[in-house]
């Protein structure tokens, strides 16, 4: 099957919806028509070769070990066109290198086939793959591997058979539908390090101790990281070494699939963090040189190495490769009912400078550095997972703000759902770095949450795991810091806690209330989790310290990480019961630097902030849109949540007209850091 070519140059046709939509778009109409028929034509042609695009996703029957009912028997096939010889091994016989030769073919495809009349493997059978290439011969990991286990001694991996008919997970009664959701409120979440004891948690303990804890807090989504398989665990899960393995630490593909079903049952949607940016260098785990060339699954030479990630870029123009990566979404939405995916790394696979470069005009997104390949792949994964699941959820980590990103492919987009809001973490953390509470600029702050195009679905967040690692800071220990170790106790006074706790709970409820059509928190930090999270390696003494969730903490009803927690749940079920996050943008009604106030008006609450280190104003008044009675239905000064009760919640308050503008003024305390929700009541 060649590679497609398009003309970067081709002729006028009709217009595509985002440029008809978006005039900054028009002087790039041209290269925005090349991106559309290059995915069009890709499209045919994996049409014409395979018959369908589902078809064509469907490598990893055919890929891999497989048993055929017919013959009776194995077939082994891999893609390696660069290799000279391949041998398949294992226990089933003995572990003897050279018996079964594999046959090669002038696609470059390779397979043998092992009787069952002579060899049986069986279900959790350990196997490799000799390959004699230019670099000689090494053992490797089956490509299409769905399972590596890793000896306990020389931690060696190895391939596993594993029978999933055999195993025959029971799906019945598994009915979740991820579409209907009326908001997306998303629990980022890494099981191994999701118990507090010093140790690798598994699917089973995060099925039955964290998903009732998530569901209580009103989350309605988990976004799974470090799924697939990874031979260090400190990447994080972000080095992948075998793409279709959930990884064996955590324990077996059923207890992934217990947790995944178990989430359902409690109305939360899965969403998988796949890693189709960037693949693990190492040659005896991973993808690399697996037939002897530098240029197998990925770029030759400099081309084929990340500058930042020390990893293996892909080459997303083989077709071969968009087979093995295709094929890998289909796997995960259907042997394991994952209901979307978080796209790691897209800000790096859509330009060959990985995203090291400003974005401050249009030619930086259609003429510079852009992977068309890589744009035309994400593409094809969006058009499958929404054909298999159109309920499904995709979101793209990207910082470049590419357009359409987030528009469907048939308007000219790439078919995204959301795109993360990546510069509001960044901004917030910015801000507790660089400047004093009497500093941050209202007008700024609202500029930061509602910098997003309209019509582009953005995930908002204060911080994820990215600012949770060594190296960074969370808001809440950018806020408290080393005080957080000896002043949380709820009868301690202490004015760096005061302040912390009030700006955390603040700066929250801002970030969902204004960033987004959905919202992120990382597991733990809705509580103001102490410290950073730092994998074990030798240089912390292979220590699991850091690498765990202090649930006590929140536990403990005489520590203050009760009220973050309690106010984070108050919040998420607001946001939820009001279907906030269903209006698009909010509606600014007032704003006052001076008094660092910003009020708003979304989905019919009103939303009132005082960032102000001092300022408490009585009658502070402002124009309201609609008259009538409202009440405080959330107000993070409660003393439930760690407030000073400031603020009576049972007072109605009534609109009056102002004579002069004819306008509706509502009159209220307002106090300083402090926010309140107030709704309209008849």
């Amino acid at each position: 099957m060649s590679k497609t070519n398009i003309s970067q140059t081709p002729s006028k046709r009709k217009q595509l919806a985002i440029v008809a939509n978006d005039d900054w778009l028009k002087p790039v109409e041209l290269q925005v028509i090349y991106r559309h028929e290059r995915y069009k034509a890709f499209l045919n042609s994996i049409e014409q070769y395979t018959g369908s695009l589902y078809e064509f996703a469907g490598g990893h029957q055919f890929f891999g070990i497989n048993y055929d009912p017919v013959k009776k028997g194995w077939w082994y096939r891999e893609w390696a066109p660069a290799a000279y010889s391949m041998y398949l091994f294992g226990d089933f016989n003995n572990w003897n290198r050279t018996e079964f030769a594999m046959f090669g073919s002038e696609s470059g495809i390779w397979e043998a086939f092992i009787d069952e009349k002579l060899y049986k493997i069986e279900h959790g059978s350990q196997l490799k793959v000799l390959v004699h290439s230019a670099n000689g011969w090494m053992e490797r990991i089956p490509a299409y591997i769905t399972r590596t286990v890793q000896d306990p001694i020389n931690h060696n991996f190895t391939g596993q058979y594993w029978d999933s008919e055999a195993q025959k997970f029971d799906w019945e009664n598994d009915n979740f539908e991820a579409g209907k959701l009326k908001e997306l409120l998303i629990y980022e979440c890494h099981v191994g390090m999701a118990q507090e004891e010093e140790k690798v948690g598994s699917y089973i303990e995060f099925a039955d101790k964290i998903l009732p804890r998530i569901h209580k807090a009103g989350y309605n989504a988990i976004q799974m990281m470090a799924v697939q398989e990874h031979p260090y665990y400190g990447s994080f899960g972000y080095h992948v070494s075998n793409f279709f393995a959930p990884s064996s630490r955590f324990g077996t593909p059923e207890e992934l699939k217990y947790l995944i079903k178990k989430a359902h049952s409690l109305g939360i949607a899965v969403i998988m963090d796949i890693v189709h940016s960037h693949a693990v260098k190492n040659l005896f785990e991973g993808l690399n040189e697996f037939d002897g060339s530098d240029d197998h699954y990925f770029h030759s030479g400099k081309a084929g190495l990340h500058p930042d990630w020390d990893s293996k870029v892909f080459n997303y123009g083989k077709f071969e490769v968009l087979r093995f990566l295709l094929s890998n979404v289909r796997y995960w939405l259907e042997e394991f009912h994952f209901d979307g995916f978080r796209f790691d790394g897209v800000t790096s696979m859509l330009y060959t400078h990985h995203g090291q470069a400003s974005f401050d005009h249009r030619n930086k997104f259609f003429k510079e550095g852009v992977d068309y390949d890589a744009i035309t792949y994400l593409q094809l994964a969006n058009k499958l997972i929404h054909d298999i699941n159109p309920h499904a959820i995709t979101i793209a980590e990207d910082v470049s703000g590419m357009p359409g990103l987030c528009r469907p492919i048939d308007e000219g987009g790439i078919g995204f759902n959301y795109r993360l809001g990546m510069g509001i973490p960044d901004f917030w953390i910015k801000l507790l770095k660089e400047r004093s509470d009497d500093h941050w600029n209202m007008y700024e702050m609202w500029h930061t949450l509602n910098n997003r195009q309209a019509g582009v679905g953005t995930v908002s967040y204060a911080e994820s795991h990215d600012q949770a690692l060594v190296g960074d800071k969370t808001i809440a220990f950018w806020l408290m810091d080393k005080e957080m170790y000896f002043a949380m106790n709820k009868e301690s006074q202490n004015l760096a806690i005061d302040r912390g706790v009030s700006l955390h709970k603040i700066i929250r409820l801002f970030t969902i209330a204004l960033g987004g059509q959905a919202y992120l928190n990382f597991i733990g930090n809705e509580f103001g989790h102490p410290e950073w999270i730092d994998f074990p390696r030798h240089g912390n003494g292979w220590s699991y310290k850091y690498a765990r969730r202090q649930w006590s903490l929140r536990d403990n009803p005489f520590l203050r990480y009760e009220h973050l927690a309690d106010f984070d749940e108050a919040m998420i079920h607001l946001i939820k019961e009001n279907g906030v996050l269903q209006d698009e943008f909010a509606k600014q009604l007032h704003m006052d630097d001076a008094n660092k106030t910003i009020i708003f008006e979304r989905r019919g609450l009103i939303f009132l902030f005082n960032f102000h280190p001092s300022n408490s104003i009585m009658d502070y008044s402002f124009y309201l849109p609609t008259a009538g009675k409202y009440k405080v239905i959330l107000n993070s000064d409660d003393p439930k949540f760690g407030g000073f009760n400031r603020v009576d919640n049972e007072v109605e308050y009534f609109t009056q007209p102002d004579e002069e503008s004819g306008l509706n003024v509502l009159k209220y305390y307002n106090i300083n850091r402090a926010a309140l929700v107030m709704k309209k009541f008849d």
